[in-house]
């Protein structure tokens, strides 16, 4: 019996808990005010809740992307949870930018991290994702008819293979 779906936070919004295995790089889907607490909603594609980040993240944003938040939409970010997040005195863990498209460069952006105290935050580019392959369901079935096919059969489909793969580089 899998009892992982009984993990899943109860929460409506990407909670740094869902970081704990490691960075999750997301495209930005679409963006929109919030309430006062929580100001700015960034809707993730193929994640069903928003994440809602706090004001260090949102002025790093600002550093690296600037303020006209309609211009993230088609971004990605990597996010991850940050063990040293405070919050009331206490370390809870949060969750925080480490890369970023869209930037040129490794950005250094200076933040308060407590009451008369602060730091320098960097993040680094993220390198534009890959396109999609275009043929990759049909080298996927070419490589699936190797497994049973004959020699002479696999000469010719390692060729139309390396053809389809030399075609989209």
């Amino acid at each position: 019996m899998d009892i992982s779906d009984t993990l899943e936070p109860k929460s409506d919004q990407l909670d740094a808990v869902e970081l704990l295995s490691g960075p999750r790089i997301f495209t930005i889907e679409s963006v929109s005010r919030g309430n006062e607490e929580q100001p700015v909603n960034l809707f993730l594609k193929d994640f069903p809740r928003p994440w809602r980040p706090g004001k260090s993240m949102r002025r790093v944003l600002v550093a690296c992307w600037g303020a006209d938040a309609s211009q993230y939409v088609g971004r990605r970010v990597e996010l991850f949870c940050d063990p040293d997040v405070r919050f009331g005195g206490s370390a809870v863990g949060g969750t925080r930018v480490s890369r970023l498209s869209h930037i040129d460069k490794k950005k250094s952006v200076p933040l308060l991290v407590a009451r008369g105290k602060s730091a320098v935050f960097h993040v680094d580019p993220l390198p534009a994702a890959a396109p999609p392959n275009p043929n990759a369901e049909r080298i996927a079935a070419l490589r699936d008819e190797w497994k049973d096919a004959e020699p002479d059969r696999r000469a010719v489909i390692e060729a139309e293979v390396a053809e389809l793969s030399k075609a989209t580089s």
